[in-house]
């Protein structure tokens, strides 16, 4: 028998509680907009930085850049975003948000808020703790 226990191993218990949380969650945008977790990231990544390339975006989001890409052809479809060629580099694609894009962050923030809220709640007094911890961990990696 060995003495490690994989459950008891930080780095699984974190990547377990961040597919739980990102699973909760995706099912709320999902039934509210029929977004996928890859659409999802790249809208609010597009809300909160403005025009970017895939590159920026997979590099930010923590995904394959394949997967940016699909999402991101899906969102052009659906006319959330535009797909325009840099100028500078014409291998690149610039992706913003459409009207109708922030149309639809002004729908999803309420609902990201109440679904953080309740998280807050569930983690009670030791929430301004866990934040703390967390944004070390954040901040080292970014």
């Amino acid at each position: 028998m060995s003495d490690f226990s994989l459950d008891d191993f930080l780095p699984y218990q974190l990547a377990v509680l961040s597919s739980r949380i990102s699973r909760e969650f995706s099912q709320v945008y999902a039934e509210n907009f029929g977004l996928t977790v890859p659409e999802w990231r790249v809208i609010v990544h597009l809300h909160n930085t403005g025009p970017v390339s895939v590159r920026e975006i997979q590099a930010r989001v923590d995904m394959d850049k394949s997967k940016v890409s699909r999402a991101a052809t899906r969102l052009e479809k659906s006319g959330h975003i535009t797909k325009e060629t840099n100028a500078d580099d014409r291998r690149l694609l610039k992706l913003a948000l459409t009207a109708k894009g922030h149309d639809l962050m002004t729908q999803i923030i309420p609902l990201a808020h109440s679904f953080e809220d309740k998280l807050t709640e569930r983690l009670g007094a030791e929430n301004d703790e866990f934040r703390a911890i967390l944004a070390k961990f954040v901040k080292a990696n970014t």
